[in-house]
């Protein structure tokens, strides 16, 4: 299932605090799609949430990103990319191979975030949830770095478009 409907090729940026609901949308398109810093941070460690293996992650991210780029291959990214340098990245990388390039912007209640977060098998320490989430981008801030479209996952939800 597509719940945004891509075109081929385009590259979807989720970003969002940990536990705002990035992951349970990028379940929603098929799995050779999704590159994920937690899943390359548990490759290289064991542990998903080592921030240690962050450096090598993003370069395995990167690479399977460069590759489904070049093929021309719809590609979720799923990771927080709150950071604006994170986010540059991506967008060069689309701009190189020619692809489109849009946000999903995870604008949860910090209560809800943290209420999930909470919940999850794997949870990240409270402050640095609250951290993060004061990290979150505008949609003008986003249109601003490059992004042509920027979905709200409210609007989504809304919409029936996640779960």
């Amino acid at each position: 299932m597509n719940p945004l409907n891509l075109p081929t090729g385009t590259v979807c940026v989720l970003i969002g605090p940990p536990g705002c609901g990035k992951s349970t949308l990028a379940t929603r398109w098929p799995d050779s799609w999704r590159v994920s810093l937690d899943t390359y941070r548990r490759w290289a460690t064991d542990s998903e949430t080592d921030q240690s293996a962050t450096p090598v992650a993003v370069q395995i991210q990167d690479l399977l990103l460069d590759a489904r780029l070049s093929r021309g291959l719809t590609t979720i990214i799923d990771s927080t990319n709150l950071r604006p340098h994170a986010r540059a990245g991506l967008l060069a990388r689309a701009r190189y191979w020619q692809r489109p390039i849009l946000a999903v912007l995870f604008d949860t209640p910090l209560a809800t975030v943290e209420a999930q977060n909470a919940a999850r098998d794997r949870t990240v320490p409270a402050h640095v949830v609250r951290e993060l989430h004061q990290l979150l981008p505008t949609p003008d801030q986003l249109r601003g770095e490059g992004f042509t479209t920027v979905h709200l996952a409210s609007e989504l939800t809304a919409a029936g478009g996640t779960r």
